[in-house]
């Protein structure tokens, strides 16, 4: 009886432990993707620098990149108390239809250039938590990665000897992406609430076309910066 009660305790001991080690890989995990990380100065900064310099279009609000400087100082303070007071509202995404090669038309999503710095401050803090899962020939929407390197791994692989090159694109995809699902993904790793709560508010904001606003429960804007 004694030898089962301290097999008991031994037991029990071992669960807290492991409930203990569980619950701070969550914290270290809400910390890695953490609001604040995203909020934080120099975060901010570097992705004010990458809107500005991609340049675009402006969207529903009518606000240039050109524009967005002045306004993005005037009004970060009242943003950021939004955000963290979960009162943040996304505006509208602008759809442009723009021509394609084979005659028809593509539904180009727009944000704001406001939500676009968000957008990439997200991107920015969860970018390299991700980048490790990618394979290495990989070379789309990455950090350092671009069309030029594939056509050049590609060049190497023919001069190896081999004498096909597949080429696989997943038709409509980002117009069909399910956002359950694409959530539910991210919530595997991303942990934070705050952060959780601003994609999602951006993947449901509704898309302007003509005038007319219009709900979107699947399709994800083309110009959102998380777009990997």
């Amino acid at each position: 009886m004694v030898l089962n009660s301290q097999r008991n305790v031994v037991y029990q001991h071992s669960l807290e432990k492991a409930e203990q080690v569980k619950s701070k890989r969550m914290i270290s995990f809400a910390a890695a993707f953490g609001g604040e990380r995203v909020l934080h100065p120099h975060n901010v900064q570097r992705a004010l620098k990458q809107v500005i310099a991609n340049k675009g279009s402006a969207g529903v609000d009518r606000l240039s990149v050109n524009e967005l400087t002045e306004s993005f100082r005037d009004g970060k303070t009242h943003l950021y108390s939004s955000i963290r007071e979960m009162d943040y509202i996304a505006q509208p995404i602008l759809g442009v239809k723009i021509p394609k090669g084979n005659g028809k038309t593509r539904l180009l999503g727009i944000p704001t250039v406001t939500d676009r710095v968000l957008q990439q401050a997200v991107s920015q803090v969860l970018i390299p938590h991700y980048e490790s899962e990618f394979s290495v020939n990989s070379y789309g929407f990455r950090p350092n990665k671009n069309a030029r390197q594939a056509v050049g791994k590609a060049l190497e692989h023919i001069h190896e000897g081999f004498t096909f090159i597949v080429d696989i694109d997943l038709k409509t995809f980002f117009d069909e992406v399910d956002h359950c699902l694409l959530l539910n993904l991210l919530y595997q790793k991303v942990k934070c609430p705050m952060t959780m709560r601003l994609i999602r508010k951006w993947l449901r904001a509704p898309i302007q076309i003509n005038g007319k606003l219009y709900k979107r429960r699947t399709a994800k804007p083309s110009r959102i910066p998380i777009k990997k």
